[in-house]
Order: structure tokens, then sequence, then C-alpha cells
């Protein structure tokens, strides 16, 4: 593929076009993943911060949403699908200031390639989404500072980096690479006061998250603590899935590519001499090692790294632009980066077709083939059927209800974060059935404070329990000590293409006789 230089920008118009709308046709079709509908809950119930995220990606979901007065998936996705054409546009920049437009324009292809991009911050809504723009906005910002020392890059630049860290504790490393770079390479800026007042922005922003979390215990780094550490019994085979994982979710192609490029780095200094380089390594390679050294003891999930890979794609497109130089005033699209999006394109069609479908067997074994077990293992059932249980579970509810076995008021709990959010979501809160978390803050997460909200269980009540095949809890193991009686009631199948996917099992608890203990009890207790 060929194009003028001068057109460039036509082309990253109609490349922004594309993938705008690709996103926003998936981001309409596919179901929430668990993760993406337990952030719904940051939206339906908003606070200065949450048990293990601050509240930026609630907040998104509310802004786009009109405040949750849409809630379809492709309203609250809007954001996502928005936000990640900006970020092509923003890495374009970061690319053009770092070498030239021919630089910008494929690192922008690269970025869209990228799994991570394209579908993880570009459909679904996670707090990656607003992290990644606020990053980018912040990484430009102190690009053009350090370019040109007017100090209001700076001073945007702390903002940017705040509300990166209002999106994800993560946004903390942007200050830990340019205190890296200021130490190594710019040490007269700590003779300058804006920077102080660029960190002390970026400090303010944070206040919400720190007050939050020094009224309720400190719990959301207790849990993030808890998820990482420097010292524990070595796992290579967590390294090993780290590396694959990153692999995966960045590209194998933009992966290998990236590795090509570190590596051209050590073996040339003069490849990094300038300072936008060697601001990207400083803001980038931190988080790569420290979560890298993390994967030796724990295990970490790939994606943690996706916004350090991304921005080391500005690397590969420099290293292309100087390889692919423009002659007779035309500019060529390398073959690596047509191999690149052809796979982001083979994986969006086999996902898809996947979720949809059903027709690569990923449940292999035994027990997955058991009714109380069914699809057990199909990591595609997370986003596929959820949809299906809300007809059925009423239909259900109002002939038990008719007969005076339950009431209408009776509310639905489940003990862990997911289910909990998906049946909130897509049968529950549709319904107007208050949905309750029914075990402590570490498996209910923000349900811990939901309840609270929704005036809490109530003793001698009666209660609905669905629990899917999929991820099947035993009622009478979890919930027999707190109920009088634990009746099953019905089965709901969830067919695709008219097979069976998975089983939804319909409970009555009645009688709530005993209160699970809450955290809010438990810090109470001397």
């Amino acid at each position: 593929m060929k194009i003028k230089e001068n057109a460039i920008n036509k082309y990253l118009i109609l490349l922004l076009s594309i993938s705008a709308l690709l996103r926003g046709v998936l981001a309409s079709v596919i179901e929430f993943g668990n993760d993406e509908v337990y952030y719904w809950t940051y939206a339906l119930y908003p606070d200065w911060s949450h048990f293990d995220h601050p509240p930026m990606v609630g907040l998104m979901m509310q802004l786009f949403s009109c405040n949750l007065l849409f809630t379809s998936e492709f309203f609250l996705r809007l954001s996502s699908v928005i936000f990640m054409t900006i970020n092509t546009y923003l890495v374009f920049l970061i690319g053009k200031q770092v070498k030239n437009e021919q630089t910008g324009f494929y690192a922008a292809l690269l970025y869209t390639a990228s799994i991570y991009a394209f579908v993880i911050t570009g459909i679904f809504i996670l707090p990656d989404t607003p992290l990644s723009i606020f990053t980018f906005l912040a990484v430009l910002q102190f690009i053009r500072y350090f370019q040109n020392e007017k100090n209001k890059h700076l001073v945007l630049a702390g903002l940017f980096a705040g509300l990166a860290m209002l999106s994800k504790y993560s946004g903390v490393f942007v200050w830990v690479g340019v205190g890296l770079y200021v130490i190594f390479y710019s040490r007269k800026e700590f003779k300058n006061p804006f920077l102080y007042l660029s960190a002390l922005i970026s400090a303010v922003c944070m206040i919400p998250v720190l007050m939050w979390n020094i009224n309720n215990e400190f719990i959301s780094f207790t849990f993030h603590g808890n998820r990482v550490g420097f010292f524990g019994e070595f796992h290579p085979e967590y390294f090993l899935a780290e590396l694959l994982g990153e692999l995966a979710y960045n590209n194998p192609v933009n992966y290998v590519l990236t590795i090509i490029a570190l590596v051209a780095l050590v073996k040339g200094n003069k490849f990094i001499s300038d300072m936008p380089k060697r601001l990207i390594l400083c803001l980038t390679l931190p988080l790569i090692i420290l979560f890298w050294f993390f994967s030796l003891t724990r295990q970490i999930l790939p994606h943690w790294t996706s916004p350090s890979f991304v921005l080391l794609l500005i690397f590969v497109a420099a290293q292309l632009s100087d390889k692919y130089e423009i002659k007779d005033n035309y500019l060529v699209i390398p073959k690596s980066i047509i191999a690149s999006l052809s796979v982001l394109l083979f994986v969006l069609i086999l996902g898809v077709a996947e979720i949809k479908t059903g027709f690569i067997p990923l449940n292999f074994s035994e027990r997955s083939k058991t009714i109380q077990r069914y699809g057990e293992g199909d990591f595609t059932l997370d986003m596929y059927g959820w949809r299906k249980i809300k007809p059925e579970f009423q239909e259900i509810r109002e002939e038990i209800i008719s007969k005076g076995e339950m009431k209408e008021s009776d509310g639905m709990v489940a003990l862990k974060w997911y289910p909990l959010a998906n049946l909130d979501y897509y049968v529950a809160y549709p319904l107007g059935i208050d949905m309750y978390g029914f075990r402590n803050p570490g498996e209910i997460h923000k349900y811990a404070w939901i309840n609270k909200e929704r005036g809490d269980l109530k003793l001698g009540e009666d209660y609905w329990f669905l629990t899917e095949s999929f991820d099947y809890y035993e009622p009478n193991k979890y919930l027999k000590p707190y109920f009088k009686e634990i009746i099953p009631t019905d089965t709901i199948t969830i067919e695709r293409c008219g097979k069976p996917a998975k089983y939804v099992f319909v409970y009555m608890l009645k009688d709530l006789k005993k209160m699970p203990t809450t955290w809010f009890e438990e810090k109470k207790t001397p």
C-alpha cells in the first residue's frame, strides 16, 4: 500500500473512522464480560473511590450514558469507542513529536493493531480505558515541555497524570518515569518550581481516593498489595504465563517487533540519544520490569504491562520509518504492519464467531459435560447468554409468586462479584429486584458497600439464588448454615446455535436465620 506524504492526515482520518465504526458495532453486539459489568456498579453507586479501583471508569460510564439514562452495552461502552479513537490520534502526535509524521502514522497503525488497545481499551469499558487517554495526554505534554521548556505543558502534564492515577493506580508510573528521566538526564528541573506544582496537581487529584481509603481501612491498597509482592515461592510457570499473555494481548507481531526495537536500542546508543526516546524508555521499562519481577512469585494479569508496550510501539514505528524512507513522494506501508493488522482482524473474526456460535469446543474435562458443570472452562461464556436469563427467570418468578411461595419484594443473592454484577445488570436490576452479595469484600468487592446502600439483608426474609453451570456454586455448601430451607425450583437452559451452552439453576432461599459477617462488622471487633 502506498500513499502520498501530504495525504497522511487524510488516511489517518480514514483509519480513525473505520476503527471507530467497527468498534462501535462490536460494542453493541457483544454482551458485557465479568469485569465490565462489575464496573457498571461504579456508575450505579458512584463514590469517591471503590474497593479495587479509583472512580474514573464509573464516571466515564455516567458521562457517556447521560447518568445511566441509556443503559445498553453500547452507551456504557461509548467512552471506550471514543477514547480509543482519540488515543490513536495522540499516538500519532507522540510519534510525530519523536521523529516525523511518517513515524506517527506507523505508530497509529501499530496501535490500532494492538489487541489491548483495540479490544481491551477500545471496545470493553475497563479502568484501562481512561488510564490510556490520560496517560497519552500526560506523555505528550511532558515531551512538549522537555522540548521547549514552556511551563504550561508541565502544568497540563501534572493534571493529566493525576487523572491517569484517578483511573487506575498504575497511572503513578507516569511520575515514576518522569522522575527517572529528571534524575538521569535533566537534573536542572529540580530547580523549576513548576515541576513541584505539576506533581502537587497530580497529588491533589488523588485526595478523594486517599480520603475514601482512610475511612475504609485502606482496603484498596491492602487488596492490591496482596496481589503483588517482592517475595514468595519461585514459580517460573507464572513468568512464562505472563510472557505468553503479553504476546497475546499486545498482538504477537507487535510484540516481536517491540523486542527487535529494544534489542536495537541496546546495540546502538545513538538511537536513544535524544530526549523523547529517553523519556519513553523511562516511562515504560520500570512498569514492565517490576511486573515481570512480581510474576516470578505471583500470578500477574498480562494486560497490566500493556500500557508500556503500546508506548514502545513508537520505537518500532521510528525504526520502520528509517527502513522505509519516503521516496518519490510516496510512503510504503511495511508488510510487518499489514501482518499485524491482519492478526487483529483474524482475532476479531474468530473471537466474535466463537462467542456467538461456540464452534470450537473449549470445555474439555469430563466434569464440564455434567449438567451442573456444563460449559465450565469455556471462557467465551463470560460474554454469552446473560441476556437470555431474564425472560426465563421472570416467567418462573411470576408463577412462584402467584402461588404465594415468594413475595414480589424478595431480593436475590450471589456469592462472588461475578456473577453478582452479571445477574444484577441482566436480571435483577431490570426486574426491580435488589441484588446482594453474601460473602466478605474479598469475594463480593463493591457489593459490600452496595448491600448497605440497598438496606442490607434482613433476618426472616426469603431470597432468590441463581447459579450457572459455567461457574457453579453449590447452594447447600455455601448457604445452608444461613437459611432454614433451600428449595430448587427450575433450570434454565441457555442455548447457542440450537445446542445447550450452559444451564442456570434457580433456588428459593427460605427464611434467613443468620447474617453473614461483613467487613463492616469485622472492623468494629476489638
